[in-house]
């Protein structure tokens, strides 16, 4: 991906630099070759020519937002096959395409997959990172696994279509190892699995049931690790959660019932967490306008309280969170990330400072990124967000794109209100 050319200085604004420390109120930042040279206060900003001067406007200068767990396939998903039947191959890299573009808009300049059809987000990061079409910069994943009966193998056999574009079905260790060899040739950087079930499926898999083995878990990160890929876990079930921490993993999604165990576990091994939390509040919300029952509804209730404790309990234990997930549903669209910031705030309770940490520096972390993405700090890659507004008094302006003055990849200003000027 490319980066500026020169000397940038932003300034009259007030810094948040994504490491949870205090604002600083009348601040500058200076980027030379799409590198942060300086951000702190505007009076110690170097004595350098510019070549260009961005005026904040008496707002707010904060690192680009990271999207701990994108689904960039994923697009106005309401019912299961819409996710693997209903689009061919073609059509969803379109729509994959529509949802970087959008994601970057919306002040995201970085994001990890949380898993995708096909094998399109290895190719959407290379066409992002030669410029081909905008986007946040990807950690890509691609086709997940999930033990057979499992919450993600839902087509009858009789239908024989299988699963294969969206999830590889393992039955024991050997399919387990398979199904990773068959990634590693697909050029991934994240495997994603299914250890539990979930509320969407209160039937079969609802969210205390487990999906995959201990076993099967264990070849995966073995397999995986053997390879230099990362894995990580859909874990609501406290069982399950234990289970891959054990297995190695090296993310875990949702944690969303946490007992004591691994809770020490996951702060032994300093294993980051990307809770999803949102998604279960606005299923609550909005799920009755489109179709959800009420015992669906009642089991988005039931991880909501539990996901948001976990989430309290991780943050005060000093563990590490990265923010995003599963938007791409009809009741969580492509464009309304930031809502999960305001939730955070709102309704789990962390500050806006944590908040904000959480998604930029965690992201950045969960990425292994965080050496050079995440928050505004000298010889990190000049990755910006410029809002209109004061964001640590109203957090909820980042859920409006008009509210953003610029968005900075490397440097260069790809979107916002100055992009189009």
């Amino acid at each position: 991906m490319k980066t500026a050319k020169g000397t940038t200085l932003i300034h009259h604004g007030q810094l948040i630099d994504g490491t949870g420390a205090p604002p600083v109120s009348h601040a500058a930042v200076l980027i030379t070759d799409g590198i942060i040279a300086y951000a702190g206060p505007a009076t110690e900003v170097p004595a350098v020519p510019v070549d260009l001067i961005l005026d904040a406007r008496g707002g707010t200068i904060l690192p680009g937002l990271i999207e701990a767990h994108i689904h960039l396939t994923y697009f106005n998903v309401t019912e299961l096959q819409d996710l693997d039947i209903k689009y061919p191959v073609e059509y969803v890299t379109l729509q994959s395409a529509v949802n970087a573009k959008t994601a970057l808009e919306c002040g995201y300049t970085s994001a990890r997959s949380g898993g995708c059809l096909h094998n399109i987000d290895v190719w959407m990061k290379k066409a992002i990172e030669e410029d081909m079409i905008p986007g946040p910069r990807l950690s890509a994943s691609g086709r997940e696994i999930c033990g057979a009966g499992g919450l993600m193998d839902w087509n009858p056999d009789y239908r024989k279509i299988g699963m294969e574009g969206i999830v590889f079905i393992v039955n024991g260790a050997d399919d387990a190892r398979t199904a990773v060899r068959k990634l590693v040739k697909d050029g991934i950087e994240w495997v994603k699995t299914y250890p539990t079930g979930d509320a969407a499926s209160p039937d079969i898999n609802d969210h205390h049931t487990l999906c995959m083995t201990f076993e099967e878990m264990h070849a995966v990160v073995r397999t995986a690790h053997n390879h230099g890929l990362k894995v990580t876990g859909h874990c609501r079930a406290t069982e399950g959660i234990r289970n891959a921490l054990k297995a190695g993993y090296d993310c875990i999604e949702h944690g969303t019932f946490m007992d004591d165990q691994c809770l020490e576990l996951m702060l032994q091994r300093n294993v980051p967490m990307c809770p999803g939390l949102g998604f279960e509040k606005f299923s609550v919300d909005r799920g009755k306008e489109f179709g959800l029952s009420q015992r669906v509804i009642d089991g988005h209730q039931e991880t909501l309280e539990g996901g948001a404790e976990s989430c309290r309990r991780v943050l005060a234990a000093g563990g590490t969170m990265g923010l995003g997930g599963d938007y791409g549903f009809g009741w969580t669209p492509h464009g309304t990330y930031a809502q999960e910031l305001t939730f955070f705030v709102d309704y789990v309770g962390f500050s806006v400072l944590d908040t904000i940490r959480c998604a930029t520096l965690g992201g950045a972390k969960i990425m292994g990124r965080a050496h050079e993405l995440g928050s505004l700090e000298k010889g990190k890659l000049a990755d910006v967000l410029v809002v209109d507004g004061d964001v640590m008094r109203d957090i909820s302006i980042l859920e409006n794109r008009d509210n953003l003055l610029a968005v900075m990849q490397g440097g260069l200003v790809k979107a916002g209100r100055l992009a189009r000027a």
